[in-house]
């Protein structure tokens, strides 16, 4: 169960630390603030540059959180608030299905999140 945990907790917060940071540094393939920012508002979020760099601090922090274990439900919370707000600005309207953009995958992950959350990180954490 431990390692189990750990594969969980590495795979899912290690990808949300690489999100966090195309959004705030542009790495990885992002766009950085300006860049995520500006589409922020061809979508109807504003003011963008801080909608993206709020998101992109909570996928950050929740996914290092998540990663190592260490307040562990307050690191799934930001995952969790991330994919709800995903949900709701983007991928909701596309119906369920990732085939359409649908909010399947989302879905995936705040259950992922919130599974970890009630059971907990398990013995494999960066300290206690």
């Amino acid at each position: 169960m431990n390692l189990g945990l750990l594969i969980i907790r590495l795979v899912i917060g290690l990808l949300f630390i690489g999100h966090g940071a195309q959004k705030l540094f542009g790495w990885f393939g992002g766009y950085g603030l300006k860049g995520t920012g500006g589409w922020l508002e061809s979508i109807g979020v504003k003011p963008g540059v801080l909608a993206a760099l709020l998101a992109g601090l909570a996928e950050l922090i929740g996914g290092a959180l998540f990663a190592a274990g260490v307040f562990t439900p307050i690191g799934a919370a930001l995952i969790v608030i991330t994919m709800l707000v995903a949900i709701v600005t983007v991928h909701g309207k596309n119906g369920l299905w990732s085939t359409s953009n649908g909010m399947e995958y989302n879905l995936v992950l705040i259950a992922a999140a919130v599974g970890v959350a009630l059971t907990g990180p398990g013995a494999y954490v960066l300290f206690n």
